[in-house]
């Protein structure tokens, strides 16, 4: 499947979740993600852009979001985040074509969404380029398994949640966060290695 069609897909996803998207995720907010949206606002500073804000769960978490941008492929997604009024200003978008000038953020945020981004490099080269020198890179997401039995099963349920949605269970970003010449300050590896807080500095 061509990289056209992959954004299609996890668009038409996406569209279709969005009316229950925070319904089916409260459960996991609670049991496997929980803490992680306050980990990353909490070291979010400056003009801070957010991609694939979603239905903009993270936004009630920053302490003021009148500098939070948000950027997301899909409108009904994001009419979702619009409706929670919260003053940031939210923009249709792809990950891997941000659309915003070179160095024109402090902080970039991306949160359970590297999973189903079709070309997460491209994404986290995106995310590189808009940040000023200096900048801080935010990451939380579920990703393969440090213990193989549990990876295994990862591995199975890919087979159908890519095929459906363009989810992935056993990516990993820190490699890509690296390879894209960030330094890594902080990294956190939880819920059985499922689950990955990452801070890194451009340099």
């Amino acid at each position: 499947m061509g990289e056209d069609e992959e954004t299609a897909k996890v668009l038409r996803a996406w569209n279709t979740q969005a009316p229950t998207y925070d319904r089916q995720i409260a459960l996991l907010e609670r049991i496997w993600f929980g803490g992680g949206r306050q980990w990353l606002t909490a070291r979010a500073q400056g003009r801070i852009l957010e991609v694939a804000v979603g239905t903009g769960l993270n936004l009630p978490c920053y302490a003021d979001t009148r500098n939070v941008t948000g950027v997301e492929l899909s409108p009904a997604m994001l009419d979702i985040a619009r409706r929670r009024g919260t003053g940031a200003r939210l923009v249709l978008g792809n990950a891997e074509a941000l659309p915003f000038g070179t160095e024109q953020f402090d902080t970039v945020v991306c949160a359970l969404s590297l999973c189903t981004i079709p070309r997460p490099a491209v994404a986290i080269r995106e995310m590189r380029r808009v940040l000023v020198p200096g900048g801080r890179l935010l990451l939380l997401d579920h990703i393969g398994s440090s213990w193989p039995p549990v990876r295994a099963g990862q591995w199975v349920l890919e087979r159908f949640t890519i095929r459906a949605a363009g989810e992935h269970f056993t990516r990993r970003q820190l490699p890509l966060v690296r390879g894209a010449g960030f330094e890594v300050v902080e990294a956190e590896r939880l819920k059985l290695g499922t689950i990955e807080r990452l801070h890194a500095r451009k340099g």
